[in-house]
């Protein structure tokens, strides 16, 4: 299997944020890799133990992502590629969606796989809007899978502790869910072996992609602490219907 996994680097869980606008500023803090994408590479590697091929790393993002394409590397991806743009930040998830599919057409894939979600912007929308423009089936939330007769089982995790079964074609891309594996740590002999991998660059430019953002950040506060006391009057029934309309419309708590 020839498997793609997208990887983001994000701001460490433990950085010390300072707002600046529309964003944080990124002055000394550090980076690593987005969790969810690390299962989806975890999960990419055990498929490739399982059945063969090559895992391919790729990544969006200024020179500095280069430390999360290279600890992939580490952990077992044959090599990888690095789309260098300093202006990602611009980009929304269409925006970052067009330029990752961009470079995937250029490889005949079987497989593409995303993390849920990012830490830091936290759309969820990456993956699915990557399916749509390879024209590839694709499934969220994917806590198993099994692969024979190209096709595959998937176990979708739903709500209230529900879960689906379905089968996916081949190609196809999918959303890998968090826990869904445990990550492996890169060992002394993957480091090594990572400084001889290919890192294959180029920029967004050369892939035909424009910043033409669809949805904004307008800006990022933090929210003012306030405290409010409302006495409710009236008959027994009077007040606690008032309490339950505050709960439940105000409050949102029922």
């Amino acid at each position: 299997m020839k498997i793609i996994v997208c990887i983001k680097q994000v701001p460490a869980k433990d950085a010390p944020l300072a707002i600046a606008g529309n964003w944080i500023k990124e002055s000394d803090i550090g980076f690593e890799m987005n969790e969810p994408d690390s299962y989806a590479l975890e999960e990419a590697l055990r498929l490739k133990e399982k059945h063969g091929g090559e895992v391919i790393a790729l990544s969006l993002g200024p020179e500095r992502v280069k430390q999360t394409i290279k600890e992939a590397l580490a952990k077992g991806a044959d090599r990888a590629i690095h789309i260098v743009d300093e202006n990602f930040a611009q980009l929304d998830p269409l925006g970052s969606a067009k330029t990752l599919a961009a470079a995937i057409q250029k490889e005949k894939v079987d497989l593409v796989l995303t993390g849920l979600q990012s830490d830091d912007h936290g759309f969820g929308q990456t993956g699915v809007l990557l399916a749509g423009l390879l024209n590839l089936p694709h499934a969220t939330i994917i806590m198993q899978i099994e692969v024979a007769d190209g096709k595959m089982k998937l176990k979708r995790e739903l709500e209230a502790g529900w879960f689906q079964h379905i089968e996916c074609p081949l190609p196809a891309v999918l959303s890998i869910q968090s826990g869904i594996n445990k990550v492996r740590y890169a060992t002394l002999k993957g480091i090594m072996a990572a400084k001889k991998k290919e890192i294959a660059a180029m920029t967004r430019e050369s892939l035909g992609v424009s910043i033409e953002p669809t949805q904004k950040i307008e800006k990022i506060y933090v929210p003012t602490k306030t405290k409010k006391t409302e006495f409710l009057t009236g008959t027994p029934k009077e007040v606690a219907t008032k309490l339950v309309e505050k709960l439940k419309f105000e409050a949102r708590v029922i």
